[in-house]
């Protein structure tokens, strides 16, 4: 399935610097970053509730969020990309 993260993560102080950079590479390691908070992840559900899960134990609810998109499996007919930056098939080969 796939789903849209966001975030908006405080940095008004470093312990916020550093939730910033947890968010961030927790993102990176599950997703694929399509704007500077925003990522597109394609998993089966278990694999996304345990993303979710570790996301919400990083985050500070008092000054941080978390937006999570539902896009569901006929996800492609739901994403239109316009603009800069070249989209990618989340279904397709990956080079690392």
């Amino acid at each position: 399935m796939m789903v849209l993260i966001s975030y908006d993560v405080s940095t008004g102080d470093n312990a916020g610097k550093t939730r910033l950079r947890k968010v961030a590479k927790k993102c990176q390691d599950h997703a694929q970053r399509v704007q500077n908070s925003v990522f597109e992840a394609d998993l089966d559900y278990s694999s996304f509730l345990k993303l979710k899960d570790d996301l919400i134990r990083l985050i500070d609810p008092k000054k941080d969020s978390l937006r999570f998109y539902y896009l569901g499996n006929n996800w492609k007919r739901r994403i239109e990309h316009v603009g800069a930056k070249e989209t990618y098939d989340p279904e397709g080969v990956i080079i690392i």
